[in-house]
């Protein structure tokens, strides 16, 4: 499926407007309906009025109460599946302020258990150097030392012994300099003792790692309810069950050809040499 932005923005009230004009379509009332779909009434006044978003699975139980034709419950599907992703520029997240954007990304990791973040181009802010996250943000507008400040700050979650982190990074990432050589054998460094936290996972995946699959995106999953996918100009979030399944097992894939523990780390210290050499 393609995504057009403006789209997604629609898709939320289309899917509210055409649940509810099939549902009076079939001459039932919201009652009726939530009965054969073992719903609750307020449930389906929710979907109708678009106060709330049903998930792909809420909306196949509907579309299989109301016996449509298969042409209407592929449109039906695709709207539903639109609706459960959001598309968040970059542009919009300077407008709003990059110290928000850190302080949704706190919320996230406060309400997660589970957290796997895939790493293909560079380290995320969670495992960063101060030094690190000031040259990743000199291409952001305005003054970012408060940015660099909340980044920093949300590190603490990492501590969290009820949390459980895995984070995959390639080789690339590792490597990736945008600091100085001294400044990049200390993060690397950092990685290393990072990866000795009991709730941490530190998995890297070597060069010379045979891996049939391409590293596409940068992407977060947070337990099994939401999958942020990041690129150039934005992020997309999925929060439909199919879409972070497919991700969960992307991420499971590249997994299993990744280092950890002691094989890491002394991965980790040969590039880190590299720099200090």
């Amino acid at each position: 499926m393609t995504f057009d932005p403006d789209q997604l923005g629609r898709s939320k009230s289309d899917l509210a407007k055409k649940l509810r004009e099939m549902r009076r379509a079939a001459g039932l009332t919201g009652d009726r309906l939530a009965k054969r779909c073992n719903m609750s009434q307020s449930q389906i006044s929710k979907f109708e009025t678009g106060r709330r978003i049903p998930t792909l699975v809420d909306v196949e139980r509907i579309l299989r109460a109301l016996d449509v034709p298969p042409e209407l419950v592929a449109e039906v599907t695709s709207l539903a599946r639109m609706a459960n992703t959001e598309w968040q520029d970059k542009r919009s997240t300077w407008r709003r302020g990059l110290e928000k954007r850190q302080t949704e990304l706190a919320a996230l990791e406060a309400e997660a258990t589970f957290l796997r973040y895939f790493l293909p181009a560079m380290v995320t802010g969670l495992l960063a150097t101060p030094e690190y996250i000031r040259a990743s943000l000199q291409h952001s507008p305005g003054d970012t030392s408060k940015t660099v400040a909340r980044k920093l700050e949300r590190q603490a979650v990492l501590h969290d012994a009820s949390k459980s982190f895995t984070f995959l990074l390639t080789e690339q990432a590792v490597r990736w300099a945008i600091v100085p050589p001294a400044a990049m054998a200390i993060q690397i460094d950092r990685l290393a003792s990072l990866s000795y936290l009991p709730n941490v996972r530190v998995g890297v995946i070597p060069f010379d790692s045979q891996v049939p699959r391409g590293p596409m995106n940068t992407f977060t999953v947070y337990d099994e309810r939401l999958a942020t996918v990041e690129n150039f100009t934005g992020r997309m979030v999925f929060q439909d069950s199919r879409d972070i399944a497919d991700y969960l097992a992307v991420f499971s894939s590249f997994e299993r050809h990744a280092l950890f523990g002691a094989s890491a780390r002394q991965r980790l210290s040969e590039w880190a040499g590299t720099y200090r050499g």
